[in-house]
């Protein structure tokens, strides 16, 4: 069983949203998810929520969240949700990721959210979008990305 709960073998026939479902359902979160303390809370065609608890050790110098808490718990909402789109034995790459900062967060802005969109799939390229809210449900950080779309039956870049 590979780190997301799925049969190697068995991964290349599922969907995207498929995927991402059964990664969310086992509950266990890996790689850069356990490093920086993401999980994900639901996922749905085109779209999937994460949940973030920062805290002191994503401090930076001035005593807030660095911004790239932010940044990547944004970039892991957006490629969870162009995933969700994803037919069988298909990979992406994310091309570009833009992020406005727009509101400092510390230890005490958690549990902040972030929900990733796709706002148009085509068939090599996907634009998304995310948002990130603190606990009291204030605009944090907004992010938008590009991802290139292509065939590998292993997900790994070509």
């Amino acid at each position: 069983m590979d780190m997301h709960g799925i049969e190697p073998e068995h991964a290349a026939e599922l969907d995207g949203l498929r995927s991402v479902q059964m990664m969310l359902s086992t509950k266990t979160t890996n790689g850069i998810g356990r490093t920086m303390g993401f999980r994900g809370t639901s996922a749905e065609f085109g779209r999937v929520t994460m949940e973030g608890i920062p805290t002191e050790a994503y401090y930076n110098p001035y005593g807030t969240v660095h911004g790239g808490y932010a940044a990547t718990l944004l970039d892991a909402a957006i490629g969870l949700a162009v995933h969700t789109t994803l037919p069988p034995a298909t990979g992406f790459a994310t091309v570009d990721l833009k992020v406005t900062y727009l509101r400092p967060m510390t230890k005490d802005s958690g549990p902040v959210l972030a929900e990733g969109v796709v706002i148009h799939s085509g068939k090599r390229i996907v634009a998304s979008e995310a948002k990130l809210v603190d606990r009291n449900g204030k605009l944090c950080a907004h992010a938008t990305a590009t991802c290139l779309i292509f065939p590998s039956a292993s997900k790994e870049l070509p």
